[in-house]
């Protein structure tokens, strides 16, 4: 006997091998939706590319506009081959200046878009490295000139945050006997001015605002190797020099020997003279390359700093040495630290040579700076040496140099500062 026939339709038609065409509706729905946000995500993707592509070219034509008869000496544009030399670029574009007569005007037509060219870089990572060494070796045909102005404002701007003239170095007057030194890294370590700490400061700053007219800062970069600067830096009113470097016959012609203060990283006393525990004279010996220029140390950076920069000026002491020894002020540093961070130059630590500069910025009317590149080619694309006397890294991460560069590119180019990376004329 047959059995009857299922009263629902659905059960039917499923025993039957029919399936409803409706059933499958809210999920082709749903994938409708997905392909739509798909598409939409794509859209606003390319018209991104587009828009980004459009500044990009009329950042690249900006390289070569030129009036008039500037356009006279210029050849082909320069790329990097993968061996770190230059090559002519394939694209005929007139945009780096090979050869020519003398320099630039300032205020031509070329050089103003020179300086905005570097300007148009607001941060280091717009652009490749190659890009911002064209543009910076475009800007070399121009003469310099201080912006008084740009100048001013930002003497201003750090004489209210910083003011080397009074706080550069701790003094009698700034740290009086019986106050408390926190430390600029171990901010929990507290260091009481006692009476043989405050004998060791000096009564005043030695140095006042805007004392010296023009500055020499030295930095201590591959790229002042062969430079031939020398007798242009020892022609400068006031040098500064970082981390006690050679200035021996074998450098003197590129580096100057003339030098009226230089740093001393407690480290490298404590790894190359042994923390003045033992043999002392072979570090007297090498401070007497430096004539009687004054040396400084971050004495108050660590607690582990203190006791070694103590000992610089107990053995200059014993020696009857009429140098001076200075120590950073601990909240000088802090406010340059805080400074330069906002201009973009975070580090755990800043260098030597910023700290200098920094200060050379609010002592001397017009500052210009030899030595100071970080990276490992010179605008030319020719591979360069870490330290013009040895090819020693720093420990990674510990200072921000490619960003503290940028910055002083910038500064050039608003003519607050000169940098010097090519020879000397």
């Amino acid at each position: 006997r047959n059995a009857p026939l299922a009263r629902d339709p659905g059960m039917l038609r499923r025993r039957m091998g029919y399936s409803d065409p409706t059933s499958s509706k809210d999920l082709l729905g749903n994938r409708s939706l997905c392909f739509i946000f798909i598409c939409a995500f794509g859209l606003v993707t390319l018209l991104q590319q587009i828009l980004y592509g459009k500044n990009y070219i009329k950042s690249a034509q900006q390289f070569s506009r030129l009036k008039g008869d500037e356009t006279g000496n210029w050849s082909g544009p320069i790329n990097f081959s993968d061996d770190g030399s230059l090559k002519p670029a394939r694209n005929g574009k007139k945009r780096y200046l090979d050869s020519y007569k003398g320099a630039y005007e300032y205020n031509s037509t070329a050089c103003k878009e020179f300086r905005q060219d570097i300007m148009d870089v607001k941060v280091l990572t717009m652009v490749k490295t190659s890009d911002l060494f064209e543009r910076w070796r475009n800007l070399q045909v121009c003469t310099w000139e201080q912006n008084k102005m740009e100048t001013d404002n930002f003497k201003a701007s750090l004489s209210r945050c910083c003011n080397a003239p009074s706080f550069l170095f701790t003094t009698k007057r700034n740290t009086p006997a019986g106050a408390k030194l926190r430390y600029e890294v171990d901010t929990s370590g507290i260091l009481p001015v006692t009476t043989e700490v405050f004998k060791m400061f000096p009564d005043d700053m030695p140095y006042n605002k805007s004392q010296y007219k023009k500055c020499a800062v030295i930095g201590n970069g591959g790229i002042i190797k062969n430079s031939k600067c020398g007798k242009e830096i020892d022609s400068a009113d006031f040098v500064f020099r970082c981390n006690i470097p050679p200035i021996n016959d074998k450098y003197s012609a590129d580096v100057g020997t003339k030098t009226d203060l230089v740093t001393i990283n407690p480290s490298i006393i404590t790894e190359r003279f042994q923390k003045l525990e033992k043999w002392r004279r072979p570090f007297y010996e090498v401070l007497q390359n430096y004539e009687n220029s004054s040396v400084v140390l971050p004495a108050f950076y660590n607690t582990r700093n203190t006791d070694v920069s103590f000992r610089v000026k107990y053995m200059l002491d014993d020696f009857d040495s009429q140098r001076g020894v200075f120590f950073f002020h601990p909240q000088y540093l802090l406010n340059v630290q805080r400074f330069w961070a906002v201009q973009g130059v975070r580090a755990k630590r800043l260098s030597s040579g910023l700290m200098l500069v920094t200060a050379a910025l609010e002592m001397c009317e017009e500052v210009h700076l030899y030595g100071f590149w970080a990276f490992p080619m010179n605008p030319l694309g020719i591979y360069i040496t870490h330290h013009y006397y040895d090819n020693v890294k720093p420990r990674p991460g510990f200072h921000a140099m490619p960003h503290e560069i940028f910055n002083f590119l910038h500064m050039h180019t608003r003519g607050i500062v000169n940098v010097h990376t090519g020879q000397c004329r």
